[in-house]
């Protein structure tokens, strides 16, 4: 190598020492920073995944507030003489007070509720001295029967006990509310019952009236009790008797009406009953009460116990029933709404039944509300 060329080596040797030293500097500074990104990050998921479940239990947390516990642990039940005969599914309704129906067959569906250590179906029927396992049930607020939401209503009930003992209880239940909850309500007549009476052990219907059918519902307080009535009903020893504004003049050689019904139930779980030859057997016996000018006032007395039978009944004789929207008349309606009425006129005012403890006849009447006696007033104008 040339001489001059090596002086010039030499000479820049202080320069590329100087330049390897920024190079390393820079090297390291990029490092650091690097380094702490990566410690940023990694703070930030850290500390954010924190957040994360911090969120998570604050909504755990609200969640439970908004919980209420019906069964804190799991309870072994062992089913008396006086509890056996019925389902399990009705039993757990009785049992769990404030328990939707969609929870409790959701229970039963997944195995929690066992009898004798083995799987049931809502339908099976407790025997005495079965072993019922019934597991902790933590209902939402918002899942809980907002039987406050009809207060009024309920509140009625009370106020429209017709009879009561140790062995049955019998209500004039008013129009609108239906006796049972189910098909997208939250709440009937027994489930109101039951929160009123927490206390009471037992409250069964003995049968069902429509929602818009007003009058006598009978409600045992015993199992036995439940047992025997049913019996009656059977033996058909039960007499019902209902008041009924149909349209029209009622012929007075009509005294009994016996058509085939057949009972029909929609996608939508709306029932509809016709007459039909396929049908079960149905009687209902009528006689005339009072004639208005495009009115009669009907008591029918129904031999069998069919979904809608009065119902279908009248209008199958021609004169179907005053604001039924289901088989009524709609001209017919109309000239009722202009007198004032907003329901179906239909009333379950007598029954006449033997006391299932004491076997003593009872006859009881219900009388009418006062919109009806209103409408009944302004028709003999």
């Amino acid at each position: 190598m040339p001489l001059a060329a090596l002086c010039t080596l030499n000479d820049s040797a202080p320069f590329l020492s100087q330049f390897n030293d920024i190079k390393i500097r820079l090297i390291m500074d990029l490092s650091l920073s690097f380094i702490k990104v990566i410690l940023i990050i990694q703070g930030f998921l850290k500390y954010g995944m924190i957040s994360v479940i911090l969120m998570r239990k604050n909504i755990q947390m609200s969640n439970k507030k908004d919980e209420k516990i019906i069964n804190q642990s799991v309870k072994m039940l062992t089913i008396s003489e006086e509890e056996a005969g019925q389902r399990i599914d009705n039993y757990l309704l009785a049992k769990l007070k404030g328990v939707p129906k969609s929870l409790i067959y959701r229970i039963l569906r997944k195995g929690e509720v066992r009898v004798n250590k083995g799987r049931i179906k809502p339908e099976y029927k407790l025997q005495a001295s079965d072993i019922v396992r019934v597991p902790p049930v933590r209902v939402s607020e918002k899942e809980q029967a907002p039987v406050s939401t009809k207060l009024n209503k309920v509140n009625q009930l009370e106020n429209q006990i017709l009879f009561e003992d140790d062995c049955l209880l019998v209500l004039n239940k008013p129009s609108g509310i239906a006796v049972h909850g189910g098909s997208g309500l939250n709440f009937g007549v027994i489930e109101a019952l039951r929160a009123l009476r927490p206390e009471a052990r037992f409250l069964e219907l003995v049968h069902r009236l429509d929602r818009d059918t007003s009058g006598i519902l009978l409600v045992a307080k015993k199992r036995s009790a439940l047992r025997n009535l049913h019996e009656q009903l059977r033996e058909k020893t039960v007499q019902k008797d209902y008041l009924a504004l149909v349209r029209g003049q009622w012929q007075s050689h009509c005294k009994v009406v016996k058509a085939p019904l057949l009972k029909n139930e929609l996608s939508s779980g709306e029932r509809i009953v016709r007459v039909s030859e396929q049908g079960k057997p149905s009687e209902t016996r009528f006689s005339i009460e009072e004639r208005y000018e495009n009115a009669t006032l009907v008591k029918a007395s129904p031999v069998t116990g069919r979904t809608h039978q009065i119902r279908v009944h009248t209008q199958y004789a021609g004169h179907p029933i005053a604001f039924d929207d289901k088989y009524g008349d709609k001209q017919f309606d109309e000239q009722m709404s202009e007198i004032g009425l907003k329901r179906l006129f239909l009333h379950a005012f007598s029954i006449r039944f033997e006391h299932p403890k004491s076997g003593e006849t009872l006859r009881i009447n219900a009388p009418l509300d006062d919109e009806m006696k209103g409408i009944l007033k302004k028709l003999r104008e």
